[in-house]
């Protein structure tokens, strides 16, 4: 008895272990084999920030091959994007009311369609991708900056410091990661 009580156990146990089991398979249908990403639109008032990120999310399906960037003309699935909005927003300030520590934001609306049906896949009108950073006095550097955005994108250079460089580049790095799963894990 208790070894038929035992071995029910084991057995439930393996298929609540198999049902929470972990795939590295994408939700997404499995017709959608390309995909064709436009050149992000800049509607913000910041210059520089187009091509890193759409550069960034062309990186993000090239690295990861489960969808093959292609032309436009050749893709199952379009990718259009337009960036809204870069913001800053001073997080700390020092005993003179200068700001130390920036919070760096920068929106954007997205778009994935089937190129065959014209159908939405999905579209967000607000994505974002965020970071902060520590001003620097004359002469200083910073290891500050968190993230891995110096790995794989180059900083954008459009900004008076390193630091927003930087911080922007890490920003975008975050918005193209969640544009890439939002479009390969659509649940």
């Amino acid at each position: 008895m208790r070894r038929a009580a035992g071995i029910a156990f084991a057995g439930m146990c393996g298929l609540m272990l198999a049902a929470c089991g972990y795939t590295a398979e994408s939700s997404l249908d499995a017709k959608y084999q390309t995909i064709h990403v436009s050149p992000f639109y800049d509607s913000s008032d910041q210059y520089g920030l187009q091509a890193p990120l759409t550069n960034a999310v062309t990186r993000k399906f090239v690295t990861d091959g489960r969808l093959t960037v292609v032309p436009r003309d050749q893709a199952d699935l379009l990718l259009e994007g337009v960036i809204t909005n870069y913001r800053l927003k001073g997080v700390t300030y020092d005993a003179d009311d200068s700001v130390t520590q920036f919070l760096l934001v920068v929106t954007a609306g997205v778009r994935v369609t089937d190129q065959q049906t014209g159908d939405t896949l999905w579209e967000e009108e607000l994505m974002a991708g965020e970071t902060t950073y520590y001003t620097l006095a004359a002469g200083q550097s910073s290891d500050r900056l968190r993230g891995n955005a110096e790995v794989y994108l180059p900083t954008v250079t459009s900004f008076a410091s390193e630091e927003e460089n930087r911080a922007a580049s890490e920003a975008l790095e975050q918005l193209a990661s969640d544009i890439f799963y939002r479009t390969i894990e659509p649940w």
